[in-house]
């Protein structure tokens, strides 16, 4: 046992700093955001921010009009307004999933897509659905880094 007390004693004064703390959890709803919807916008934990898919809708929550290349550039605009209001940028952007209402329109979608990342190209998936909100034609989803 006196043996142990040398290595308990060490232990002790180590312990704190082996603990992970866990980290913060902020659930960010902007200003304007209808408070009637079952999720948040963004989720912030640590320095990774969590995006809602986001369809192509203006400020006054109409779909805009002109297609999927319209839509499309809505979508990225509200979410490089959404990413910036929370401290990152589209430069630190990581992962996408963009979700199609029919796969067809994927090139004339990602024509728009890649204007918004001149620099990089976060990794991504993309599928087809057989509906998304609103009758929109798009919706994307995003994680970035905070720094």
């Amino acid at each position: 046992m006196r043996r142990a007390a040398p290595i308990v004693l060490i232990l002790s004064l180590f312990a704190p700093a082996l603990v992970a703390q866990a980290p913060e959890i902020r659930f960010i709803a902007p200003a304007g955001a209808a408070a009637t919807l079952p999720f948040s916008p963004a989720v912030r934990v640590g320095n990774t921010l969590y995006l809602a898919g986001q369809i192509g809708t203006d400020s006054t929550g109409r779909l805009v009009a002109g297609g999927i290349e319209a839509e499309t550039r809505q979508i990225m605009t509200n979410i490089k307004r959404l990413v910036e209001a929370n401290g990152s940028s589209m430069d630190r952007v990581v992962k996408c999933l963009v979700m199609l209402a029919d796969i067809g329109e994927w090139a004339r979608m990602n024509s728009v897509y890649v204007t918004f990342f001149p620099t990089h190209k976060p990794a991504r998936s993309a599928f087809g659905s057989s509906g998304l909100a609103l009758n929109a034609r798009a919706e994307i989803e995003c994680i970035a880094v905070v720094p």
